[in-house]
């Protein structure tokens, strides 16, 4: 099968675990779950959010995320007691605590569609990974048949059961089912530079 690609990159992405609840320190998960592929291919096609195809991924035929680094960054949130507001020394006050959190570093993000018309409506937009601040901008677009998309480096979680792969979250655009995956590793996720070695890519179509 040939793929219509369009690569996503942007300065951070935090792919916040399912586990995790306030935890004081929290990395960034290295991968996708299906509910993510989800909601990223609903922002892009607003028309697939009828009820009619929830709990399913139609567009995004395959993905591969890849980034430079994680780094610790701090972010105020509320405390897990809840909100409380006081007055000490005349000034209003409340409960905020510091969490630290392992950000991506320049992350890229590669969305393989099967139709090119596809590809060309996803290269029009940004996508986030997956807070609303961290933004992704559309690169550029290719095409790849399967022996090139096996070469591009970066993480992609398969759709499993739970006899063959592990839990990965609750899909919340289907009934808050169990997801499964497997996670492919593909060369060397971890990139020593800013850019991709993209010498082995498709032919280039924007």
């Amino acid at each position: 099968m040939n793929y219509h690609i369009v690569k996503y990159s942007g300065p951070f992405g935090f792919i916040k675990p399912w586990t995790a609840v306030r935890d004081s320190e929290t990395f960034s998960q290295q991968f996708l779950t299906p509910s993510i592929i989800e909601g990223i291919e609903k922002k892009l096609f607003p028309d697939l959010l009828n009820e009619d195809f929830h709990g399913k991924i139609l567009k995004i035929k395959r993905h591969r995320l890849n980034y430079q680094g994680i780094d610790i960054q701090q972010e105020r949130t509320w405390s897990k007691g809840g909100i409380n507001i006081y007055k000490d020394k005349n000034q209003y006050k409340t409960n905020i605590g510091i969490i630290n959190r392992g950000i991506l570093i320049n992350p890229n993000l590669y969305l393989a569609f099967e139709n090119q018309s596809d590809a060309e409506i996803a290269m029009t937009q940004t996508v986030c990974l997956c807070r609303n601040e961290d933004l992704l901008f559309p690169e550029h677009q290719f095409m790849a048949d399967e022996e090139i998309l096996e070469k591009l480096d970066g993480f992609e979680l398969l759709a499993a059961t739970a006899e063959t792969g592990f839990k990965v979250g609750h899909n919340r655009y289907n009934n808050a089912v169990e997801m499964f995956g497997e996670l492919k590793i593909y060369g060397n996720p971890i990139r020593s530079r800013y850019e991709d070695d993209i010498s082995y890519f498709g032919q280039k179509c924007s």
